[in-house]
């Protein structure tokens, strides 16, 4: 007589079975890129399962999966346009309502620019559904050549918050699975505490935008933990991503010589930036019509480079706000930790001072999987060897990212030796 937990066993090998084959079948009938497609656009977690296992059934080939990822989703004509309200809910149960503006005429075979705009006065009560929230004067930002999207804050959800440090890359990843988005054009810009937000994503999470543009607000807010901050502050974070701030001079909340230290250790640390000091300026943006040409030059010099060949970064945890496009420090021994990184090739020359274990992404246009691959560590041969690119890898950072150009097949994990 079969037990009830052989009989359990046995009925849970078969569901097993079931949905291998159903993978299969769909990854047998389906076109490989109706395939990524449904990967691409699967929000629940059980339509990303099935998607990835369809990808997986039809190859396990981590060539033939990156040429098929890296060609991206084919998206449809048939999505909202104009200006439209969602709500993302977290995994808590938050609300995090959010306003974008699609061109009317938008064409799904073209890859739009995206701009985030945060709004300022974050201490107010949580926004009310129904779009009362939609502030006056927005709409005065569609653009017929680009997506704008306006999330909202309140209190305890300042954008230098943990929560919104998750919520607007979700929101983004939202939209990348509607609309057919340039990766490497999406930028963050914000007025007031929402210059002081994009400051913080500045230093801490810069990984999704291509650059950053504080207008009347203030880094050093983000130290004071009575404002909700009370970070440390890493410079060598900022070296990456380019910054156009604008300050009035006479404004009462954040003058412009209030912030001009923080200036000058953007000089002296050669990070790069546009600095405006609106003459006789208040705290207001009347300034911003004059100034639209010059900022839409800068954006369009200051394409994000998603896969660069040096990067520095400072770390001060490993759960969080520790990755910066292809490296992660997943371990320290001091705190702060700083890695700087270099590629040429194959090869990667590491700097590591209090971190003890990292881990390099590594993209095959990058790196040659036919040849060793060299890590030195603080002037030391860490690592001399092959690395294998992994199906399995390449979907998981796929899924993670939803970025068709900072894909990776592999992980290398380094040991710092003491």
């Amino acid at each position: 007589m079969i037990s009830r937990v052989t009989r359990q066993l046995l009925m849970a090998l078969g569901s097993l079975a079931l949905l291998t084959s159903h993978a299969e079948a769909q990854a047998a009938e389906a076109n490989p890129q109706d395939l990524v497609s449904r990967f691409w656009m699967a929000s629940s977690a059980e339509e990303q399962r099935r998607s990835r296992d369809a990808l997986l059934a039809f190859s396990t080939e981590p060539d033939v999966l990156y040429r098929l990822l890296r060609n991206g989703p084919t998206y449809g004509a048939d999505v909202p346009t104009g200006q439209q309200e969602r709500a993302r809910i977290a995994v808590d149960g938050t609300r995090y309502p959010y306003v974008y503006l699609v061109p009317e005429d938008y064409d799904p075979a073209r890859a739009y620019p995206v701009e985030f705009h945060l709004h300022g006065g974050v201490s107010r009560p949580e926004w009310e559904p129904g779009g009362g929230w939609w502030r006056r004067g927005y709409d005065a930002l569609s653009r017929p050549d680009r997506i704008v999207v306006v999330p909202a804050s309140w209190l305890e959800h300042f954008w230098w918050q943990e929560n919104q440090a998750e919520n607007l890359p979700a929101i983004l990843k939202e939209l990348k699975r509607r609309y057919n988005i340039d990766e490497n054009r999406v930028t963050l810009s914000g007025v007031s505490d929402g210059g002081t937000g994009a400051f913080f994503f500045a230093f801490k999470q810069p990984t999704e935008w291509a650059a950053f543009l504080p207008y009347i607000g203030h880094p050093g807010v983000l130290r004071n933990a009575q404002s909700g901050g009370g970070y440390r502050l890493y410079f060598e974070n900022l070296l990456g991503r380019p910054l156009y701030i604008v300050n009035g001079e006479n404004d009462r909340l954040y003058p412009a010589s209030s912030v001009q230290p923080f200036i000058d250790i953007l000089v002296d640390a050669s990070v790069p930036h546009v600095y405006r000091v609106i003459e006789d300026g208040g705290h207001n943006t009347r300034w911003l019509p004059e100034e639209t040409p010059r900022i839409e030059e800068f954006k369009t010099n200051n394409p994000r480079d998603p896969l660069p060949d040096s990067i520095s970064w400072v770390a001060d945890r490993t759960d969080r706000f520790n990755r910066h496009a292809w490296i992660r420090v997943d371990e320290m021994i001091m705190t702060p930790g700083l890695l700087e990184v270099s590629r040429a090739g194959n090869g990667f020359d590491v700097e590591a001072r209090g971190v003890s274990a990292f881990t390099l992404l590594l993209n095959p246009q990058e790196v040659d999987f036919a040849q060793a691959v060299q890590v030195t560590v603080n002037g030391e041969l860490t690592f001399d060897g092959t690395v294998s690119q992994d199906a399995e890898t390449l979907l998981t950072w796929a899924r993670r990212d939803l970025d068709r150009t900072m894909l990776f097949s592999a992980e290398l994990s380094i040991r710092v030796e003491e």
